[in-house]
């Protein structure tokens, strides 16, 4: 058989696997890997270098620094002054939704979604209302501005990796704005529109009792690794983002080691998401495999020629493309497969890389908000609500979920293709 069909037929089962079987994706990807290696289709020697460990750094570092932040209360009391100073229920969940939107750009989505969600059901207790439109917001905004830095989302840590850039390319890059300019620009027009979905929901509020920060310490280290990052940008070195990230998570580890908290140390290596580490071991060999076989060059090929030649139909469907893949498998392992393909579309089209990169993260990051299966966060809200008592339907998902993302999207591609169009017009 010939290695491309092999490599092909290999890949379809991996990637129905990983959609069948969500809870042993990691190693599903990892086993899928390991044949392409035995087979002879990544060479032994190649592994290592196929694997970017800089990516990993940041995931491992980021994961174990928002442990130690989330356990702090920092965020905790930070959302309750906010609520607190919003004269409505309405209001308030504007605000919980932009503070969730902001923490996300930040930290990992699921964890964000637990930071928020105790305020929202406290909010909705007090006032007597059912949490289940509330909890869905703030999980869609919980995917909405992971896309903004290089450290909101392993998708974006995955595009930095592939277009090696750092902390500043993400709002500065090749002498123009980058995704993180869209990325907020969608996040507006997602939020008004919440802030219209609720707009009968009036009843006044005001919490009487604010969470109490156990230190403040992990927040200083967060803004100092941030910082850290936007530092390092200006070296020329591009893979060292991984470092810094491990380095401040270790910073806070042996802090919490002086104070003897112990238990709080075991927590932060058993809150760094492993499974997800796996996966994109195994990802990074699967789409070196992929590059190897020439499927890659065969699919960007394919890709170019149904966009007629044209640019902008290109970009377009990589954006909405990726909006309907995301909404029923996740993001991750399409983003790992289609950094390349995007690429070689852009090189064929002769249109400027960055546009179809990022278009394709603005559509992936941001699609998974369709369904309620569409991302992690979203599939962690409806078990939060079924732990609380209550069920998600279709509907119930789909009424916030559908004008949230088309919003989100709409505004993140218009604005993308209009921040490019002059670079477009020089090719």
């Amino acid at each position: 058989m010939d290695k491309k069909i092999l490599v092909a037929i290999i890949f379809v089962i991996t990637y129905v696997l990983l959609i069948l079987k969500p809870k042993v994706r990691h190693l599903i990807a990892l086993i899928s890997a390991l044949i392409f290696v035995v087979i002879g289709i990544i060479p032994i020697k190649n592994v290592i270098p196929a694997i970017n460990w800089n990516v990993l750094g940041i995931l491992f570092g980021t994961m174990g620094v928002v442990t130690l932040l989330i356990d702090s209360k920092i965020p905790a009391l930070l959302g309750d002054k906010i609520i607190d100073k919003m004269p409505d229920v309405q209001m308030a969940i504007f605000a919980l939704a932009v503070f969730t939107g902001v923490i996300s750009a930040f930290a990992e989505n699921v964890s964000t979604l637990l930071l928020v969600a105790p305020v929202a059901f406290s909010i909705c207790k007090r006032i007597k209302i059912s949490p289940v439109p509330v909890i869905i917001a703030i999980a869609v905004s919980s995917n909405l501005q992971g896309a903004a830095t290089l450290v909101g989302d392993p998708t974006s840590m995955l595009l930095a990796g592939y277009a090696h850039m750092n902390f500043l390319d993400f709002f500065w890059y090749n002498h123009h704005l980058s995704i993180a300019i869209p990325t907020e620009i969608g996040a507006i027009a997602a939020t008004l529109v919440l802030l219209y979905l609720f707009r009968k929901e009036k009843a006044p509020i005001h919490l009487e009792e604010k969470t109490l920060v156990k230190d403040w310490f992990p927040g200083i280290l967060a803004l100092s690794m941030v910082a850290t990052l936007v530092l390092v940008s200006f070296l020329p070195y591009k893979n060292i983002n991984g470092i810094v990230c491990i380095s401040f998570m270790v910073i806070g580890i042996i802090y919490e080691l002086f104070k003897k908290e112990f238990t709080l140390t075991k927590k932060v290596f058993a809150e760094v998401d492993w499974n997800t580490i796996i996966l994109l071991i195994g990802l990074f060999l699967i789409v070196k495999a992929l590059i190897n076989a020439g499927i890659v060059e065969d699919l960007a090929h394919f890709l170019a020629h149904l966009s007629k030649g044209s640019i902008f139909l290109g970009y377009t469907i990589i954006v909405w493309g990726s909006v309907i893949f995301s909404a029923f498998i996740d993001n991750v392992p399409y983003v790992a497969t289609m950094l390349p393909i995007a690429g070689g579309m852009a090189i064929i089209l002769h249109a400027p890389a960055e546009l179809f990169l990022f278009g394709l993260l603005i559509g992936a990051t941001l699609g998974g908000n369709l369904t309620s299966i569409g991302a992690s966060t979203n599939i962690a809200a409806t078990g939060l609500l079924r732990k609380h008592g209550y069920e998600t339907s279709f509907w119930d998902f789909s009424k916030i979920g559908i004008p949230f993302t088309l919003a989100a999207v709409t505004a993140g591609y218009i604005s993308l293709y209009l921040i490019m169009l002059p670079f477009i017009t020089h090719k």
